[in-house]
């Protein structure tokens, strides 16, 4: 069974670049010029990993919801 992952960005890190929601349509949002999750738990998918990746000021995280190890971005 796949575990589902929980989304998060942190807003005092977010500089609203919108390469997350290029990467990741499906999976954030811009409001008020500051990315969103759609869904704070979601199924895996890679491009979430490639929007955490892609974050310029890592203000994504993504982690396994049932045991909070963190999947992305790596450390």
């Amino acid at each position: 069974m796949t575990s589902s992952w929980r989304v998060s960005v942190d807003p005092t890190r977010c500089i609203g670049s919108g390469i997350c929601t290029g990467a990741a349509p499906d999976h954030f949002v811009l409001v008020d010029g500051l990315s969103c999750p759609r869904k704070e738990l979601i199924e895996p998918a890679d491009p979430v990993i490639d929007a955490a990746e892609s974050c310029p000021m890592e203000a994504i995280r993504i982690s396994d919801a049932s045991s909070d190890r963190r999947i992305a971005p790596e450390l």
